[in-house]
């Protein structure tokens, strides 16, 4: 038989058994929770962003500070290539959003300043946390873009 105490314990651990699902399916929900801060500089304008918390990200953090001329490709990315590979854990997010920043392969650092669909693999390393103006920050062609840990 049930009682009102009974539905309440069922309501509440249901309730966070659906928030801890949530948590644990999204690896940007748990990553930015665990994730170390860094500044990307682009020109005069400074953008805050997130170091993710896995492999790939903490060797790209050893790097910092690092200045790179990335280049302009398909009108929504800049990419470079670091000076050193990092071990990488690619799949196919489906899906980029504006401010992410991802390695495709294991030493080609890529920034994206637009949102798409994609079919090819990346490893996450970051996020820029508010996009405002970085689409015009790094312009149409290649651009000189500094990180830094904060």
């Amino acid at each position: 038989m049930f009682r009102p105490a009974n539905i309440l314990l069922i309501t509440a651990t249901f309730g966070i058994t659906s928030i801890w699902m949530s948590i644990l399916t999204n690896p940007d929900i748990m990553s930015s929770k665990q994730a170390s801060k860094m500044k990307i500089t682009i020109g005069k304008k400074t953008f805050d962003a997130v170091i993710f918390d896995n492999p790939t990200a903490t060797h790209f953090k050893k790097m910092l500070p690092l200045t790179l001329l990335m280049m302009e490709l398909n009108g929504n990315e800049k990419y470079a290539d670091l000076p050193n590979k990092v071990s990488v854990n690619p799949s196919n997010p489906g899906h980029i959003t504006t401010g992410d920043l991802m390695m495709y392969g294991s030493n080609t650092l890529v920034l994206f300043y637009k949102s798409f669909t994609t079919s090819y693999n990346y490893t996450p390393v970051g996020r820029i946390e508010d996009t405002s103006g970085l689409e015009q920050a790094v312009g149409k062609g290649n651009v000189k873009v500094s990180f830094d840990s904060k």
